[in-house]
């Protein structure tokens, strides 16, 4: 069916409603222990006011378009899944801290603006492989599923599903997302303030002198428009106010679309857009085991307007996929659909070119980030999952050779990752060994990249933007 008929044919599908969702079949959702105490929570759920703003989700749709043609580049990055008790101002400006710092140095040696999205204020849920696991002493325990779902603490009464979680995610995304506004709105993002983003953790990593290089030689642009703006201090205007506007205005978070009933919750009807948006996040993700075409996640996704990823694995089968994109982008909106390959550094090169071919000839207008963590995770010898992270630059790389040779654009990554000093990942310049990894392996899901790999990353990322994909920097 060629794109065409695919768009009339889901267009002309029943009408849409947030609720619509629920005749269809909902994976990875907890066997919630009271349905009555699900009902009254989502119910006073959707009495609060929404934590984002439509005209911001907009805003970030038409970027996202922009990244699809190569005009904009997408950092989306954060922890694997979000704690409550990591809703503190040191930790959630560390995070900034790290992001605005990746997207500085992509944005100065890429030559591109870059697009910081956060997997931050609402990735509270994670999908499973099993149901239940195995603890130290042979109890058989529900699997923790995220913090918006039950406790990390291996006890029976700590993984119950317990739906009051879903109010403490609200009000722990809500808090989190009004310190980024704080933070965004008193310049942090601005080129001015780069000194505070410094991250002490990192400082000792091996990219920490070139990034200081980077800031150096803006410090010293911006310090020359300055003194060339012929601005006089007595019509109020100093050089340093100058140099304000310089720098990163715009800052979106995401989370994965996992537990429906919450963004169902969560989900408005703008009169002034003429659409429905869920707005407790600029930017949704379908996972790679929610993707049905006639599953509840991709239904519900179709029918809002904000911006939604699509994670594809190896094992994707292509004509599924268009059928997936066409139903949840019905009129083939551009910045709407953004595939997320994950498909590991030992198939990117093999998978990859035929993907792209297959989504350009149909028609369809997407976006596309790579994923390099998921397909590359494994396991030491003890059974501790991690990432090497020579593995994820070979998938960075794979997928930029690939995007060139079929003369398309790689419009974006999306990494597991935190601005502290664990060791979670192996690799990268510090060197970080399986030995090592006990010493401060701390998340609570999938491994992440610490500060000085994902400085290293964007570094590498970098260098792929302007064409030296196959080589590592020096």
């Amino acid at each position: 069916m060629q794109l065409s008929e695919l768009i009339g044919f889901y267009r002309g599908s029943s009408l849409w409603q947030p609720h619509s969702w629920q005749s269809r079949t909902a994976r990875q959702q907890p066997e919630w222990e009271s349905r009555g105490a699900l009902s009254a929570v989502t119910e006073q759920l959707g009495r609060f006011p929404g934590l984002v703003g439509p005209r911001e989700i907009e805003a970030l749709k038409h970027q996202i378009a922009d990244a699809g043609v190569g005009r904009r580049f997408i950092l989306q990055g954060g922890d694997c899944a979000e704690r409550f008790q990591d809703c503190r101002e040191d930790l959630i400006r560390g995070k900034m801290r790290i992001l605005m710092q990746m997207s500085l140095v992509m944005g100065y040696a890429g030559r591109r603006p870059i697009i910081p999205i956060g997997r931050m204020a609402g990735q509270y849920a994670k999908p499973r492989s099993e149901s239940v696991e195995r603890v130290g002493d042979g109890t058989i325990l529900p699997i923790f599923r995220g913090e918006s779902v039950n406790s990390f603490d291996a006890t029976t009464s700590a993984r119950r599903s317990d739906p009051l979680r879903l109010l403490q995610a609200y009000h722990t995304s809500s808090a989190t997302l009004n310190f980024i506004r704080i933070l965004m709105g008193s310049g942090f993002g601005d080129l001015q303030h780069m000194d505070a983003w410094d991250l002490g953790t990192i400082k000792k990593g091996a990219y920490w002198k070139r990034y200081e290089q980077i800031a150096a030689g803006l410090r010293d642009a911006l310090a020359f428009i300055s003194n060339v703006s012929n601005v006089s201090s007595t019509q109020g205007v100093t050089p340093e106010s100058t140099l304000r506007g310089y720098g990163f205005k715009d800052f979106y978070v995401s989370h994965e679309a996992l537990l429906l009933p919450y963004e169902e919750a969560l989900t408005r009807f703008v009169p002034e857009m003429g659409r429905h948006y869920n707005l407790s996040t600029h930017m949704l993700w379908i996972g790679d085991r929610t993707r049905e075409l006639d599953g509840a996640h991709v239904e519900y996704c179709r029918g809002v307007g904000n911006p939604v990823g699509i994670k594809v694995s190896a094992e994707t089968d292509i004509p599924d996929l268009l059928d997936v994109i066409a139903r949840i982008n019905s009129h083939n909106e551009v910045g709407k659909v953004t595939l997320i390959t994950r498909l590991g550094s030992s198939e990117v090169r093999t998978k990859l070119p035929s993907m792209i071919r297959a989504v350009r000839e149909s028609g369809f207008a997407v976006t596309w980030s790579v994923d390099p963590m998921h397909g590359n995770t494994v396991r030491t010898a003890d059974g501790r999952k991690t990432r090497r992270f020579e593995s994820v630059v070979d998938e960075i790389h794979g997928s930029f050779e690939a995007h060139r040779s079929e003369g398309s654009h790689l419009g974006g990554i999306h990494l597991e990752m935190t601005s502290d000093d664990v060791t979670e990942c192996t690799g990268g310049a510090a060197g970080v060994t399986d030995s090592d990894l006990e010493r401060r392996y701390e998340t609570w899901c999938d491994p992440r990249l610490n500060g000085a790999q994902s400085l290293e990353i964007a570094f590498v990322t970098a260098a792929c933007l302007r064409g030296e994909y196959s080589r590592r920097l020096n």
